[in-house]
């Protein structure tokens, strides 16, 4: 494959110039469609050209200039990545002049747990799509495959992984999943009644596998980071730390929460920072180049702008701010954007509003 694109590359080049010597007469007809000289760019195009370029090439800049940041952070500083996945989170510390040291795995009754809830609402997936359709059966075949697995997972609940006491709720779960798929096979048709009963059955003991879920991850995370403090001693009033998360986990992010207990509440935007991704997992390397580009980036503030953090936010910002405004009274109508908040500010990550509702599942009735 290598040597034929070489081959194409290397015709394209001949039959080029044999093109560039001949007159458009001379050529045969095969070869009129593609003859002719390039139309050269104007004045304006290729001086707009050149300056965009600039932009591009500002980005291997950066990369190579990441290279070294990345050494002379490591090399000063402890960094501590809290990564998600589905078994509860990674931690990985990295010590200036050691290899990078990967805490344990969350114990794998948090898998157990997320698992049976999971399961619950994995069936709503199925059926909320084909609610009162009769008509439509499409349904049918994942249900069966699904009810299959579950009752497998019901067989073998008395031996899975987990507190003595947790294991009524965790075989009702998988009991009342099994007994809504049956019904509803049995029966042909999904219907709103009892897709709703089926929740309302099924909230209560879901909310348990939640909570143990939850207390397990969180004493977990909370032990390793014991250790680690402890092992870097002084050294960790100088350490960053970061967390990934996507849009739904932003809120009260289990990872970021608990780095934020060690890290205090004047670390939060500064030594410690939540990374928002497109994607549930992204790999360490990753997460490095991230927060290398962030404390970097903030050199660069200090730099030109006299502010460290100004980088953190949107450069062009304040000025679209007042662009906004200024069209939008133009237009007759009052803005509506947030409030400014200085740069640096130690606020959550998060939403910190405030506002009526429920603000947790123990509020939900």
């Amino acid at each position: 494959m290598r040597r034929a694109s070489v081959g194409l590359a290397a015709a394209a080049a001949i039959a080029a110039s044999i093109l560039s010597g001949a007159t458009a007469a001379e050529l045969p007809g095969y070869l009129n469609p593609i003859s002719g000289p390039p139309q050269s760019p104007s004045a304006q195009d290729l001086a707009t050209r050149n300056v965009l370029q600039l932009n591009t090439t500002m980005f291997s800049l950066y990369d190579n200039a990441g290279v070294a940041f990345r050494q002379n952070i490591l090399g000063k500083h402890p960094v501590i990545l809290a990564l998600f996945s589905g078994a509860g989170g990674r931690m990985l510390l990295y010590r200036p002049g050691q290899p990078p040291l990967e805490a344990p795995s969350v114990p794998k009754v948090y898998q157990v747990m997320k698992s049976l809830g999971h399961s619950t609402m994995a069936i709503s997936e199925v059926v909320l799509p084909y609610v009162d359709n009769p008509g439509d059966k499409s349904w049918v075949a994942p249900m069966r495959a699904y009810l299959t697995e579950m009752k497998s997972a019901l067989d073998g609940i008395g031996s899975a992984e987990m507190p003595d006491e947790w294991r009524p709720n965790s075989r009702a779960i998988l009991e009342n999943n099994v007994a809504f798929m049956e019904d509803t096979l049995a029966k042909g048709v999904i219907s709103l009644d009892a897709v709703q009963a089926f929740a309302k059955k099924q909230a209560p003991v879901v909310r348990h596998a939640i909570s143990w879920a939850a207390e397990t991850q969180v004493k977990h995370w909370m032990s390793v980071l014991d250790g680690w403090k402890q092992e870097l001693g002084g050294s960790f009033d100088q350490a960053y730390g970061a967390s990934n998360t996507i849009y739904v986990a932003r809120q009260n992010n289990v990872l970021f929460s608990v780095l934020a207990q060690y890290f205090g509440p004047e670390a939060i935007n500064d030594r410690l920072v939540l990374i928002e991704t497109i994607s549930f997992t992204t790999t360490p390397d990753d997460m490095l180049t991230s927060l290398v580009r962030i404390i970097s980036d903030r050199s660069v503030g200090g730099l030109f702008f006299n502010n460290y953090h100004l980088m953190d936010y949107e450069l062009m910002g304040g000025d679209a701010r007042k662009t906004i405004i200024s069209e939008m009274k133009a237009r007759g109508k009052d803005p509506f954007l947030p409030p400014q908040v200085p740069f640096g500010s130690n606020q959550w990550p998060g939403l910190i509003s405030g506002g009526s509702g429920a603000a947790s599942l123990d509020d939900l009735h």
